[in-house]
């Protein structure tokens, strides 16, 4: 055990002593692996970053949660069919409401973006919601000042609003939002309330800049806007989301009046299908990634290859003295692959330190993540590189002949 760590001792100042008597040399063996090993970084925080976005993300969309849409999420099937399928409409929902048995909230819910302006102050375009009073039971989103609007608000179409966290305190830095009147798309309506913040989807489309109004009081409003609802409905427990997802579908076939025969021309989309979408899309970005990687790694490992035969060539007579005083073939072979594996770790740890100030760059555009474990694994891999590349010549070094080396000039 002492013989085998003083070799690996006296390895690691020979193949640092080298690397320093050829500086120039080593910084440009050392690139190719820097640019594998960045691209290994990058990858690896932009997959963990979306990861993590997408995670936090799905949270908000209950998985006791059914949307019923004209569109199905994942995509995959006749975009123009899809497109010439009747809209959802406000009287589904209230089918829904009247006949499924299964379900403990129904909202109905309708967008479109206008300016929102206080005094002085304009967010504009803010996403005005129309919704009904269930929009807290289906979201999962709580009220953290005020009150969300009523059903007699609601039936009412009453020019109330409640507002997102970002629209609170953009137009209300200072002061509370209750009961102050604000302009939406130009019309005035009174806040009753503000909901919690809940951040963005993806990191990309924030979930906090929307005002909520009653649906009739936004029909009423923006009678302009043109184009159908969605229907959200929560179960009335995970265990029930199959059967409810059944129920609402027969409800919505006899609401549109389709024949037996006939295929469904809306679509019940749930977290499941989001989550297997993200999925797939995770693959083929990391298979795309991965061969980026796997071939920028690849050069950098024959630079090191051919660099460490030319090491060993210039070292021949080096070689032959260790040998003929005693230095066994695996303490030769162990000294070139420390050489190669320090090389590629040089490069790894370059690499490494590049990548972090250019994931704080990217993480205002996209998420990401740095965590230990993608740092720990592009080190490894960097050494494994360079171990691999190296053990070709580190094994023709090993087996030289102690009198031939001796003799070569």
């Amino acid at each position: 055990m002492v013989v085998q760590f003083l070799d690996l001792k006296e390895g690691l100042l020979i193949a640092f002593g080298a690397i320093r008597a050829n500086k120039m040399r080593s910084i440009l063996t050392a690139l190719g692996i820097f640019i594998g090993i960045l691209s290994v970084t990058l990858m690896g925080t932009a997959i963990e970053g979306l990861d993590r976005a997408f995670n936090k993300s799905i949270s908000a969309i209950g998985a006791d949660v059914l949307y019923v849409q004209k569109w199905p999420w994942g995509g995959g099937q006749d975009w123009w069919k899809i497109r010439n399928r009747k809209d959802i409409r406000i009287e589904h929902a209230r089918a829904i409401e009247r006949s499924a048995d299964l379900v403990n909230g129904v909202s109905p819910i309708i967008g479109t973006a206008r300016n929102v302006k206080f005094g002085r102050k304009v967010m504009e375009n803010a996403i005005i919601v129309g919704t009904d009073e269930e929009f807290t039971t289906t979201s999962n989103v709580n009220v953290t000042l005020g009150r969300f609007m009523t059903n007699l608000e609601v039936s009412g179409g009453r020019p109330i609003c409640v507002l997102g966290s970002e629209i609170a305190e953009g137009l209300f830095p200072s002061e509370t939002p209750l009961g102050k009147t604000i302009k939406v798309g130009g019309y005035p309506y009174r806040v009753v309330g503000v909901l919690e913040k809940q951040g963005s989807f993806l990191g990309l489309q924030s979930l906090d800049n929307r005002v909520y109004v009653p649906i009739n009081r936004f029909f009423k409003e923006f009678r302009s806007f043109r184009g159908g609802i969605e229907v959200w409905v929560k179960a009335a427990s995970i265990e029930l989301v199959p059967e409810a997802k059944e129920e609402i579908r027969g409800i919505m076939r006899k609401a549109r009046g389709l024949s037996p025969k006939a295929e469904d021309d809306f679509a019940i989309n749930q977290q499941e299908i989001l989550v297997q979408t993200f999925n797939s899309f995770g693959v083929m970005i990391a298979g795309f990634g991965l061969f980026i990687t796997g071939l920028s790694l690849f050069v950098g490992g024959i630079g090191i290859m051919n660099i460490m035969f030319v090491s060993v060539t210039e070292r021949t007579r080096e070689i032959g003295i260790r040998m003929a005083i005693g230095a066994p073939r695996r303490t030769i072979l162990a000294q070139f692959l420390i050489e190669a594996g320090a090389l590629s770790l040089i490069g790894g740890v370059i690499g490494v330190a590049i990548a972090f100030p250019l994931t704080l760059v990217i993480d205002q555009v996209l998420p990401t993540a740095m965590p230990l474990n993608i740092v720990f694994i592009a080190l490894l891999v960097s050494v494994a590189v360079g171990v691999i590349s190296g053990f070709l010549p580190a094994y023709r070094a090993s087996r030289l002949d102690p009198v031939e080396a001796l003799r070569y000039e």
